[in-house]
């Protein structure tokens, strides 16, 4: 993972092209990046997300936040149930267990 400015970027290899190529993530928008070393690569990502923080600037836009961390899980009320008495068995909150199990 790449960072800058607040905004994180992936990047993959594509090994038919010989290319790293990634996308900043936790936006609307589309923001690329690629590049043939690690230098060229971590260079790009930042000059995309500088060329985009320039482009909304150009035009009076807010540029869009990354990542507020608030995830939405709507699950059957059974399935709800049984993951509050697992969470109160380990003595902790709902989302500290949930978290838990998706980092695990």
């Amino acid at each position: 993972m790449l960072k800058h400015k607040g905004y994180t970027g992936y990047v993959v290899y594509d090994d038919e092209a010989r290319i790293f190529h990634g996308e900043v993530v936790g936006l609307r928008a589309v923001i690329t990046f690629q590049g043939t070393t690690v230098e060229e690569i971590e260079q790009s990502f930042k000059d995309s997300v500088d060329d985009y923080l320039d482009w909304c600037k150009k035009r009076d836009k807010d540029p869009e936040k990354c990542h507020s961390g608030k995830f939405n899980l709507r699950m059957p009320p059974d399935v709800y149930v049984r993951v509050a008495a697992h969470a109160a068995q380990e003595k902790l909150s709902i989302n500290s267990y949930i978290l838990k199990k998706l980092i695990a």
